[in-house]
C-alpha cells in the first residue's frame, strides 16, 4: 500500500507558507498607514487665521514624526462648512483629517442642510491648543471695556462688531460677551480673521474677538489695540489685558480651541496613533515655547474623552445659538 505521508507533507508546508503570507501580508497591512503618502490637514478658514496657524505648527512636526510629509489645504468659506464638507466626505483612511475650531460645534445648529452630520460623520482624534481670543479695535476707538459697553448702549444698534464667519468661535466669543454686557450691535461676517482684523485697523469695524495667534503682532506694533482677554484667566502673552469678565462683564468667558478630526469610520489604530503623535508634538520644549509666543496653550486629550466633550460643548453652543438668535446671514 503506497504511503501518502510525502503528500500529506507537501500539504502541510503549503498551508503553513500561505498561512505565513497572511500574516505578513496582514502585518504589512496594518503597518501600511502612512507609508509614504502624504498626509493632507484641511483647514476650513484662511491662510493666517488661528486655527490655520496651528495647524501649520503641527504639521511641520507630525510629517517627521510619521515618515511622510503633511500638508495644509485651506477650504475657507460657509463658516467652516465648506472644508467640512470636503473631510467628511473623504476616504476614512487616516490621509484626510479636518483641523477646525470650538466653531465646527455650532455649524449644525445655524447651518440647514449640512452634507455631513458634524457628531455622526467625524471622530475626534484630539484638541491641540487653547487659543485665548482678545477683544481688539482700532487703536484711537474705544479707551477700555467699560468705554465700548457705554457707547454701545448710548447708540443701540449703532455699532458693529466682525468675525471670522457665522458660527466661528470669534463670532460665538463675541455673542456671549454681547449678551453677558446687554448691548446690542450689528454682526458683519468675513471670510476668515485677516479681513476682519484689517476692516477693524481701518475702524470700519468697532471691535472683532481676534484669536490671540493672528491678533498678537498687530497689537505689540501698535496697529490693533487689545481691550481684553475672552478666557476664564489672564493670557501669558498680554499679562496687563483684562480678562473681559475683570472688565466688568461677568459671565462673558469663552474658550477657543483648535483640535484634529478624521472622517468617522477611520481605523482606531491609526486614531490613536494620531493621537499618541500629536499630544507629544503639543508638549515639546519647541511647540510649546513656539506656542506660548502667540498666546497659545498646548490642550489635548485621548480620543474618547475628546469626542465626550465634543458632544458636551456641542450642546452648550446650542444654547448660545438660540440666546443669541444666531443665523445664517
Amino acid at each position: 500500500m503506497k504511503k501518502t505521508f510525502p503528500w500529506s507533507r507537501r500539504q502541510a508546508l503549503t498551508v503553513a507558507a500561505a498561512l505565513a503570507a497572511c500574516t505578513l501580508g496582514g502585518a504589512h497591512a496594518q503597518g501600511a498607514w502612512p507609508g509614504t503618502q502624504p498626509i493632507k490637514l484641511v483647514v476650513p478658514f484662511t491662510a493666517g487665521s488661528g486655527t490655520d496657524i496651528v495647524a501649520r505648527l503641527v504639521a511641520e512636526k507630525l510629517g517627521p514624526a510619521l515618515g511622510t510629509s503633511v500638508i495644509v489645504d485651506n477650504r475657507p468659506g460657509a463658516g467652516g462648512t465648506l472644508g467640512a464638507a470636503i473631510a467628511a466626505k473623504a476616504p476614512a483612511d487616516g490621509y484626510t483629517l479636518l483641523v477646525h475650531s470650538a466653531g465646527h460645534l455650532v455649524n449644525p445648529w445655524i447651518y440647514k442642510g449640512l452634507s455631513y452630520d458634524t457628531l455622526k460623520d467625524f471622530t475626534g482624534v484630539t484638541p491641540m491648543a487653547s487659543l485665548p481670543n482678545v477683544l481688539v479695535t482700532a487703536p484711537s476707538h474705544f479707551t477700555d471695556v467699560k468705554d465700548l459697553v457705554a457707547k454701545a448702549k448710548a447708540k443701540p444698534g449703532g455699532l458693529n462688531y466682525g468675525s471670522a464667519g457665522n458660527g466661528s468661535a470669534t463670532h460665538m466669543n463675541a455673542e456671549v460677551f454681547r449678551l453677558a454686557a446687554g448691548v446690542d450691535a450689528q454682526h458683519v461676517p468675513f471670510r476668515g480673521t485677516p479681513e476682519a482684523m484689517t476692516e477693524v485697523m481701518a475702524g470700519r469695524v468697532d471691535w472683532f474677538f481676534a484669536p490671540m495667534v493672528s491678533a498678537l503682532p498687530l497689537i505689540k506694533s501698535g496697529k490693533l489695540k487689545a481691550l481684553a482677554v475672552g478666557t476664564a484667566g489672564r493670557s501669558s502673552a498680554l499679562p496687563d489685558a483684562p480678562t473681559t469678565v475683570e472688565a466688568s462683564v461677568p459671565g462673558s468667558a469663552y474658550l477657543f480651541w483648535v483640535g484634529l478630526f478624521a472622517p468617522a469610520k477611520t481605523p482606531q489604530p491609526v486614531v490613536e496613533r494620531l493621537q499618541a503623535e500629536v499630544a507629544k508634538i503639543m508638549v515639546s520644549p519647541e511647540l510649546k515655547e513656539r506656542l506660548e509666543k502667540l498666546g497659545a496653550e498646548p490642550f489635548t486629550m485621548p480620543s474618547v474623552q475628546f469626542n465626550k466633550f465634543i458632544a458636551d460643548e456641542t450642546a452648550k453652543a446650542q444654547q448660545v445659538v438660540k440666546a443669541a438668535a444666531i443665523k445664517v446671514d
